[in-house]
């Protein structure tokens, strides 16, 4: 009795705090006019990226909640995807290459062979070419944060996403980098608990794999009722998962966005926005962008989308 007195308590505090930061989030949604801006640059720029219903659909399934375990979806998230897109368009056949180059679990130091730097500096080579990462340099260029060098750059966006550093505290050597956190995911040793993980191409891989167990789909911030049409075809969607027997409680990620939108996107807010939240409007989308820095090095960054009645 004692038990369940305990977690009626505490899901209570959780509703009572989590509907605090709701009704805070929507009376202080006061979006960045010049980053909202640009991010929608980004967006209308991202050719690459899959349409709903098209290119993937999802089965969405049950509603969760965060602070729950309770599998809601005993299907997989994904119902189909075109993977000719995934193993052609050129941004993201570089991109999968990278995906296998991480020991996932943090305390573990990471080496990059010289074959894992090719295939970094390729990816950067292959992004570059795109629109969208050309808008984001240019933007960068114009407000004096990136040199107009496209070599350094690439230099630049190298450090930011590929210099290893130290997640784990006492770690003697680096276990961590921004692009391994945000786009791969980590495990926190110890803590049966996955962090990071951002990244809707990486999720499909490792869903197809078995690696993932999906379960479950998390009602954004504000929203009060559902409506499945509209959820299944959203772009930016929360979920909770397990990953090789680890949870995510909560992940929030875009869905069909090209890898060169997610690091434009992130690029841009980390230079031009502010740690911690960055409030924007992207396309049809509100959004919460977190971005955590590790000095000159990122060290997370997420969307959470907020929606008003």
């Amino acid at each position: 009795m004692l038990a369940l007195y305990y977690r009626w308590n505490v899901r209570k505090v959780w509703t009572i705090c989590s509907n605090l930061l709701t009704n805070m989030a929507q009376r202080e949604f006061n979006p960045d006019k010049e980053l909202s801006h640009m991010c929608t640059k980004l967006w209308t720029l991202d050719v690459n990226r899959l349409v709903p219903g098209k290119d993937y659909n999802l089965d969405l399934q049950g509603e969760t909640k965060v602070y729950k375990r309770e599998d809601k979806a005993k299907d997989p998230l994904f119902l189909n995807v075109n993977e000719d897109k995934l193993k052609k368009l050129p941004t993201f056949k570089a991109f999968i290459a990278l995906l296998d180059n991480y020991a996932t679990e943090t305390g573990v130091p990471e080496e990059v062979t010289p074959q894992e730097e090719k295939e970094n500096r390729h990816f950067l080579e292959e992004i570059m070419k795109t629109k969208v990462m050309k808008k984001c340099h240019e933007y960068l260029v114009k407000k004096q944060l990136a040199s107009n060098d496209v070599s350094q750059f690439k230099q630049q966006l190298y450090d930011l996403w590929f210099k290893l550093y130290r997640r784990t505290r006492g770690m003697r050597e680096a276990d961590s980098s921004g692009f391994e956190h945000v786009f791969v995911g980590e495990c926190r040793g110890g803590t049966d608990e996955v962090i990071g993980f951002h990244n809707w191409i990486q999720y499909y891989l490792e869903e197809k794999r078995g690696n993932v167990d999906y379960q479950g789909w998390i009602r954004p911030r504000g929203k009060k009722s559902r409506s499945s049409a509209t959820d299944s075809h959203s772009q930016l969607i929360s979920i909770q998962f397990t990953w090789k027997s680890d949870t995510k409680p909560v992940g929030s990620s875009f869905i069909g966005t090209s890898p060169e939108f997610e690091v434009a996107l992130y690029t841009l807010v980390f230079f031009a926005g502010q740690h911690g939240k960055n409030y924007i409007s992207v396309a049809d989308y509100d959004i919460e962008l977190v971005v955590h820095k590790m000095g000159d090095k990122l060290g997370s960054s997420y969307p959470v989308s907020l929606h008003k009645e």
